[in-house]
C-alpha cells in the first residue's frame, strides 16, 4: 500500500445541516450538537455548507456564531459561501465579528460564479441591477481587502459624537490568513495561490485535461502551491465523502452502501456542460478507507482534510460516522486528536 508523504495533521468534517421546513429548529440544533461532539472527539475543525432557498444552512455565519459560544477549541468554517449572494463589505463585517466572538477560530471558505438558477432568483436578489453584477474574482478581491484591513472609504474621524473608521470594524488581524477558496479548476487554483489564500478541494472538479479524478485534483494542488508565496507549505484541505462502518449496525451498513451506490454513476464520466467530475464516496472499514486514501494521488500531498458527511442521514448516523472517523480512521492516517482542556494536567497528575 503506498504511503502518504506526511501524516495527517488536521482532521475536520463538513455538514450540510439539513432541517424540516415546517419545524427548522431541531435540524439547526442537531448541527450545533454535531459540532460540539466534534470538539469532544478532538477534531481540529468543523465546517458547514452554505445553501440558499433549500433546507440546509442558509446563514452559516449565524450558525457558527452560535457554535462559537458552545465550543472553546475547534475551528469553525464555511465550505463554501457563494459570493454571488453576498455584499463583500457586509460579509467582511460579519466574518470578523464571528472570528472575534470565537477567539480567532473562523475559517471562511468562499467561491465565485453566478448563483444557481440565477434567472429565477435574480429579481429577488438584485432587483434592477442583476445585469450589472460581477460574479468573478474581483468580488473575492474586495472581500480580501476588507478582511485584511485595507481602507473601505476615504473618510474617518469624528463627526459630532460618532467616531468613524476607514476600514471594516471589528478588524480581526488573523482572519486574513484563514480565508479559503473553494476551487475546482486549474484557473481557480492558480488564482487562489497568487492571492495568498488557502485552497479547499472537494469531491467535485472540472474535467479539463483528464478524466481521472485524483490526477485532476493533484494538478490543482500543485498549480496552487506553484503560485502561492508559501510554496509547498501553502495550506490545502481535501474534502471527500467518507463513511466508515467500523461501529455501524448491519442496518446502517446497508443504508450507507445503498447511498453510495445511487451516487456512483455520476463518477463514471464528466457531467453536464461544465464537465463536472465527482469522486466516489468511500464506504467501508477505516482500514479499507485509509488504503483507498493512501492510493489517492492528491491525498498523498496534503495533510489536512474536512471529510464531508453524507447529505441525508440521521443524527445518530452522524454520531457513529464521526466517532469512527476520530477514533479509527484518523489514527489510521497518522492523526492524533487534539487534547481537550485539562487533559495535559490530568496526564501530568497521573
Amino acid at each position: 500500500m503506498p504511503l502518504p508523504t506526511r501524516p495527517l495533521r488536521k482532521l475536520g468534517f463538513l455538514t450540510i445541516g439539513l432541517f424540516d421546513g415546517d419545524d427548522p429548529r431541531p435540524g439547526h440544533e442537531s448541527t450545533l450538537r454535531i459540532i460540539e461532539l466534534g470538539e469532544r472527539l478532538g477534531f481540529d475543525s468543523a465546517w458547514v455548507r452554505h445553501r440558499h432557498l433549500q433546507y440546509g444552512i442558509s446563514s452559516p455565519v449565524a450558525v457558527l456564531a452560535a457554535a462559537s459560544q458552545r465550543t472553546t477549541r475547534i475551528e469553525l468554517g464555511t465550505a463554501v459561501t457563494p459570493l454571488a449572494w453576498e455584499n463583500p463589505l457586509r460579509l467582511a463585517e460579519d466574518l470578523a465579528t464571528v472570528d472575534i466572538l470565537s477567539g480567532g477560530r473562523l475559517n471562511a471558505g468562499i467561491s465565485v460564479g453566478p448563483p444557481f438558477h440565477f434567472d429565477q432568483i435574480k429579481d429577488a436578489l438584485y432587483p434592477g441591477t442583476a445585469d450589472l453584477q460581477d460574479f468573478g474574482y474581483e468580488r473575492v478581491s474586495r472581500l480580501l481587502s476588507f478582511v485584511r484591513g485595507e481602507p473601505a472609504t476615504d473618510f474617518s474621524g469624528t463627526e459630532g459624537f460618532e467616531v468613524f473608521s476607514d476600514r471594516v470594524q471589528p478588524h480581526s488581524p488573523g482572519l486574513g490568513s484563514r480565508l479559503w477558496y473553494g476551487g475546482g479548476s486549474l484557473r481557480s487554483a492558480r488564482w487562489a495561490g497568487e492571492h495568498g489564500m488557502n485552497l479547499l478541494t472537494s469531491s467535485v472538479v472540472k474535467a479539463e485535461d483528464s478524466v481521472d479524478f485524483a490526477e485532476i485534483q493533484l494538478s490543482h494542488v500543485r498549480a496552487f502551491r506553484a503560485e502561492h508565496p508559501d510554496g509547498e507549505r501553502a495550506r490545502v484541505s481535501q474534502g471527500l465523502v467518507v463513511i466508515p462502518t467500523d461501529s455501524a449496525t448491519p442496518e446502517q451498513r446497508v443504508r450507507y452502501e445503498e447511498y453510495a451506490a445511487k451516487r456512483l454513476p455520476r463518477t463514471a464520466e464528466p457531467q453536464g456542460p461544465g464537465r463536472l467530475l465527482f469522486a466516489p464516496d468511500l464506504v467501508g472499514s477505516s482500514a479499507e478507507i485509509a488504503g483507498r486514501l493512501y492510493a489517492h494521488a492528491a491525498f498523498r500531498e496534503i495533510d489536512e482534510v474536512a471529510f464531508a458527511l453524507p447529505f441525508t442521514f440521521e443524527h445518530e448516523d452522524y454520531v457513529q460516522i464521526l466517532t469512527d472517523i476520530a477514533t479509527k480512521l484518523g489514527p489510521e492516517l497518522g492523526w492524533s486528536p487534539t487534547e481537550q482542556p485539562g487533559d495535559a494536567a490530568l496526564h501530568a497528575a497521573g
